[in-house]
């Protein structure tokens, strides 16, 4: 239970750093995985199983979408300002931005100790990319967000093995 909310404390902070700004694009996300043939050949290599993720929303159409933000809000225009985007994508952003915890937490059930970290891609196209240690197999996912405060909007998710858990030097000051 308290390495449960340890990493909710963890994930909400990190998704709070997120709106500050990740730049990085990864490559498109599909609902098809595709396993590492690089790691370790006899450790077990675990894969995502998307159908235990997946929501039963469908797609909301973005044309006529009621997002919680005004498109001419403070939130929105500086979101826009900061990442250089034009409004109605600073819109969509923040709004697929603050329900993303909704699939996150989904995906972190099923990786457990293997999570490393992750983040949001800002720009154009938003993406959750989550990274792992390398016995988890690089795959990615489309998920639709069932949550009210988003439901309907799409979060591309990218897993990314990226090699060993590193160790977290300890805060003298806590």
């Amino acid at each position: 239970m308290s390495n449960r909310l340890i990493r909710m404390i963890i994930i909400t902070t990190a998704s709070m750093w997120a709106l500050t700004g990740c730049a990085e694009d990864p490559k498109p996300a599909t609902e098809t995985a595709v396993a590492e043939s690089a790691s370790q050949p006899s450790a077990t290599i675990k894969t995502i199983d998307w159908s235990v993720i997946k929501s039963d929303e469908p797609a909301a159409n973005l044309a006529n979408y009621d997002y919680p933000f005004a498109i001419d809000s403070q939130n929105v225009q500086d979101y826009a300002e900061y990442f250089k985007v034009d409004d109605a994508t600073a819109q969509h952003n923040l709004t697929v931005s603050m329900a993303s915890n909704e699939a996150l937490s989904k995906v972190l059930d099923q990786v457990s100790d293997s999570y490393t970290s992750h983040e949001l891609t800002d720009g154009e196209d938003m993406t959750l990319v989550i990274h792992t240690t390398s016995d988890v197999a690089a795959s990615s996912y489309d998920y639709v967000l069932a949550d009210d405060f988003a439901k309907g909007l799409v979060l591309p998710i990218v897993i990314q093995p990226e090699g060993v858990k590193g160790e977290v030097e300890k805060d003298d000051e806590l």
